[in-house]
């Protein structure tokens, strides 16, 4: 008989590593499964300098959540480990968000993050450590299909996460586990931390990007790349200069503010030249797209990527996290590659985001990508 993570031995003799940011999520994870009776091993990684967040609530992994997470494994008698991972974080995360920015990109960290840090890093010190399995507190679901392990979205839609992990390979779902994915709401969370007496039950949810102090990602890029207030012009789609701005670090596609451009009908920024430090803005009619080209894909269907039916692969795909998925074909180029036909128009897609793919009709991940160019 399988125990609740699918191993079939007792829970007692099943070792699981879980990640514990410090929030109520993985503090939740942390103390259901003790409390079921396994061999629970909590890790905290220390990502960036701390002294900096050390008050301030709402991020993920500062001092005051390391401290938090130290204190739920001390009450509940079970080991727990802080490591220090500021470089690796610093040099796989945060120096190419702001080179993404530099180059007139709209990264999303928190994927690059799981990718690159939590799902690879954490995942071999677990396996170092010889659990059976990694634990953490995201909202999706892992189902075991005919072909192996399969990534879904969480039960609870406005919780789900799926977006943010479309990276995770097979292999990793394999080792991975989320506890928090068949729960109906954030509230039954909570519940769960009451009754499991957790301090942190109605702590807040995490907000905005965890090493981006009060939401201004400019100040983070100037203290990283002092030299990134370049100056240049504002275009219109004519390419008439209309204006001056102060650096391309203060712009993203879709932007209508800022511009200090008077007069006229509203105004949106549809391209960025990092180059040329040159911005174009049009009407927001420019911003429509219907195809986009994606790289670095990771493919999670049951069927060879490459061996697409001929119009491409019929999925639904979602071009940022809080917009719902829409019809699609992706067409492969290579393993990597593929362009991605949208069955709508969409607006104020930029380069650097994530465009993540799901089966139609269904709560299945079928992988995803990052958006290089806009047609």
């Amino acid at each position: 008989m399988e125990n609740s993570l699918g191993f079939k031995k007792k829970p007692k003799d099943t070792r699981v590593v879980v990640a514990m940011s410090g929030g109520v999520d993985s503090s939740v994870v942390a103390a259901k499964l003790k409390s079921e009776g396994f061999d629970v091993i909590g890790i905290t990684l220390q990502l960036y300098d701390h002294g900096q967040a050390i008050g301030k609530t709402g991020t993920c992994c500062a001092g005051i959540d390391i401290n938090d997470a130290r204190r739920i494994a001390d009450k509940l008698k079970f080991p727990h480990y802080v490591l220090n991972y500021e470089s690796r974080f610093k040099e796989s995360v945060i120096d190419e968000f702001a080179e993404s920015y530099l180059n007139g990109n709209t990264p999303v960290p928190c994927i690059r993050c799981n990718e690159k840090i939590k799902f690879t890093d954490l995942m071999k010190t677990a396996k170092e450590l010889k659990a059976d399995c990694l634990a953490t507190g995201h909202y999706v679901r892992q189902c075991f299909g005919s072909n192996g392990p399969e990534l879904h979205k969480a039960t609870d839609l406005k919780k789900d996460q799926s977006y943010f992990l479309f990276a995770t390979t097979s292999d990793q779902l394999s080792f991975l586990r989320f506890p928090l994915g068949e729960l109906e709401s954030k509230d039954k969370t909570r519940q769960l931390a009451e009754k499991l007496k957790l301090k942190v039950a109605n702590k807040p949810d995490s907000q905005d990007i965890c090493f981006v102090p009060n939401g201004s990602y400019t100040e983070v890029i100037r203290k990283l790349r002092p030299d990134s207030n370049k100056p240049g012009n504002i275009q219109n789609m004519a390419g008439e200069v209309i204006g001056r701005h102060n650096g391309v670090i203060n712009f993203t596609i879709g932007q209508r503010r800022g511009l200090r451009i008077g007069g006229g009908n509203p105004l949106y920024v549809t391209k960025i030249d990092a180059l040329n430090q040159i911005i174009t803005v049009g009407p927001k009619e420019a911003l429509i797209i219907r195809s986009i080209s994606i790289n670095e894909i990771n493919w999670l269907g049951s069927k060879n990527f490459l061996q697409a039916p001929t119009n491409g692969w019929e999925v639904e795909v979602k071009v940022r996290s809080t917009k719902p998925a829409v019809p699609a074909l992706v067409k492969p180029i290579s393993r990597t590659e593929a362009d991605v036909v949208l069955s709508c128009d969409e607006q104020g897609i930029s380069p650097g985001q994530a465009c993540v793919f799901y089966q139609n009709g269904n709560s299945r991940v079928l992988g995803g990508g990052w958006i290089i160019l806009k047609k």
